[in-house]
């Protein structure tokens, strides 16, 4: 039997060689591609701090860029190690790029967790809110608090927050981050107290519980311009009552004959211009009362509204007889016997409930168009001080006059401005003086937090020879308003951010003797009056009855240029 050779294939040989070589080296490949994508590994992350912003490095060390906290990135897993200071960095992925973080820099995986502040300090008096989505009022801080931080209501996009939810003497809400500061020594400061601010500190108190001018807020307060809400630039306007809005045809028609574009409209004076639903649950006797129907009113506020004009909501806050007559508790009577001052119903401007129902009553108004709400009667009644330490005024705070008024305000400004609406608010034309007045207005820091104020400056109202003039000052009401307006000028100069300034105006017949008849001539002397002094904001046309006849006879003084 014959044995044949097997043959060896070289050529399989080669290919198993290859094959082998292949599998070899792709192992070895696959190995390193393992490790590669290892280290290179890269999770999400919301960048954290007890700052607004963060600092990112270049991967030479160098600094690089900030970013707001919040920020996501992409962290990786790997270190990076400064060998020269041996600080050891984060590497982070941002916008495609890569950067480095400082160790002690926090991430959060969730972007809810990135606020890291504990505690901050009142640097003003603040309002505390019971939540951060309506204007429910829980308590209030006072200046130089210390607060816990134990939450916030969102993250703004420049890193700041709107609200943080704080806790203090065993009291839990939200308040305006605003308003804080990080350290007890700032808190207790008061703003600019090397420059401006000397200005209100010398402002002595008094005995009557007005308060200091020095313990009022004077941070910048920068005022809102709204791009759906413009405000004219100088305001021209007729007020229209209760009665009067039930006829806006008839006052559309007038308001354009003389060149008016805006309007003055009753919300309450008294009594309630229609049913609120605000009213109904804070003041039933008020909602009982109201003078129209809510679908009247709000039909004919639209026929304004569609004419074009600017319209303002006029709310009259602390003298309001019906909310009285629903909350004895919050009105201002003697202590030796509940009996009421001067036989009024006036409401402390110390109640919170009081603040509430009338800014929750603006912010109904709102809805229906309004363009801004202006508070008058924001202030304690005149001619207590003889009478003040026998009276209850429900401080429940320990706040002085002056920081109730100003604390009020502050309150209403935030909640209005949320709503893109501007707020005013009317003062007595006394207030314009270089003091605290003794129910409480001090022009400065009220300028300081409404984005219009309006001095109520009516000739008649004042002394027969007031600023020195030789004449009855409501025979030369452009003198008396040049007088008057150098004096708020003055005042304006006090603050870095003052509201503008829109003023009432005398539209009636004088009430004094002698009892001149006031028409288109004394209405444009008062307005060039105003601008004698640069007061041109506007004005506004004070006549109770709102008189039609009288707003016809104005017939040069809304279209003169008076600049």
């Amino acid at each position: 039997m014959i044995v044949k050779k097997r043959k060896i294939s070289y050529k399989k040989i080669f290919i198993f060689i290859l094959i082998l070589d292949a599998l070899v080296f792709g192992t070895v490949k696959t190995a390193s591609f393992v490790k590669e994508k290892f280290s290179n590994h890269r999770v999400e992350k919301y960048l954290a701090s007890s700052e607004t912003s963060i600092k990112l490095y270049s991967l030479d060390f160098t600094e690089s860029i900030d970013i707001v906290r919040g920020t996501k990135v992409e962290e990786y897993e790997k270190k990076v190690t400064n060998k020269d200071t041996n600080e050891v960095y984060t590497k982070i992925k941002y916008n495609d790029k890569d950067y480095l973080l400082k160790e002690d820099v926090v991430t959060k995986d969730d972007v809810k967790d990135v606020v890291l502040e504990t505690k901050k300090y009142v640097r003003t008096n603040v309002t505390v809110y019971k939540d951060n989505n309506n204007a429910d009022i829980l308590s209030y801080f006072p200046k130089g608090k210390e607060l816990e931080i134990v939450g916030y209501d969102k993250l703004n996009s420049d890193g700041t927050v709107s609200m943080y939810k704080v806790t203090a003497d065993d009291t839990t809400g939200y308040v305006y981050s605003k308003y804080l500061v990080d350290t007890v020594e700032l808190a207790e400061k008061n703003y600019d107290e090397e420059g401006n601010y000397v200005i209100h500190s010398t402002k002595l108190a008094d005995p009557y519980r007005v308060g200091m001018a020095g313990n009022l807020d004077f941070y910048p307060n920068e005022k809102p311009k709204f791009e759906d809400n413009v405000m004219p630039e100088t305001v021209k306007s007729l007020y229209l009552n209760v009665a009067a809005i039930k006829d806006p045809d008839s006052y559309i028609k007038v308001a354009n004959d003389i060149g008016a574009n805006a309007f003055v409209v009753d919300i309450k004076d008294g009594g309630l211009a229609y049913e609120s639903e605000t009213a109904k649950e804070y003041a039933p006797t008020a909602y009982k009362y109201a003078n129209d129907t809510k679908e009247n009113f709000k039909n004919n506020v639209k026929k304004l509204k569609d004419a074009g004009f600017y319209l303002i909501a006029r709310i009259v806050v602390f003298n309001d007889t019906h909310y009285a007559q629903d909350h004895k508790e919050d009105v201002i009577v003697y202590k030796a016997n509940g009996a009421l001052f001067g036989g009024q119903y006036w409401l402390s401007p110390y109640c919170r409930s009081v603040w509430e129902y009338n800014v929750k009553l603006a912010l109904e108004s709102i809805e229906m168009g309004f363009n801004e709400v202006q508070f008058d009667y924001v202030r304690f009644p005149d001619r207590t001080t003889s009478v003040n330490n026998q009276l209850d005024f429900r401080d429940k705070y320990g706040e002085s006059k002056a920081q109730a008024v100003q604390n009020f305000l502050m309150y209403a400004a935030d909640e209005i401005h949320k709503k893109n609406v501007y707020l005013s608010a009317d003062v007595f034309g006394e207030s314009a003086g270089n003091y605290v007045t003794g129910y409480g207005q001090y022009w400065p820091a009220i300028s300081n937090v409404v984005d219009v104020i309006s001095g109520m400056p009516y000739p008649d109202h004042f002394n027969a020879h007031a600023y020195g003039i030789k004449e009855i000052v409501w025979t030369v009401p452009e003198k008396l308003m040049t007088s008057w307006g150098k004096d708020v000028a003055e005042r304006q100069k006090t603050i870095e951010t003052p509201a503008i300034v829109r003023t009432w105006i005398q539209a009636y017949n004088a009430i004094h003797s002698p009892n001149i008849t006031y028409g288109d001539e004394q209405i444009k002397a008062q307005i060039k009056g105003l601008y004698n002094n640069g007061l041109t904001g506007g004005w506004m046309t004070w006549n109770s009855g709102s008189n039609i006849s009288k707003y016809a006879s104005f017939t040069t003084a809304f279209k003169v240029n008076y600049e």
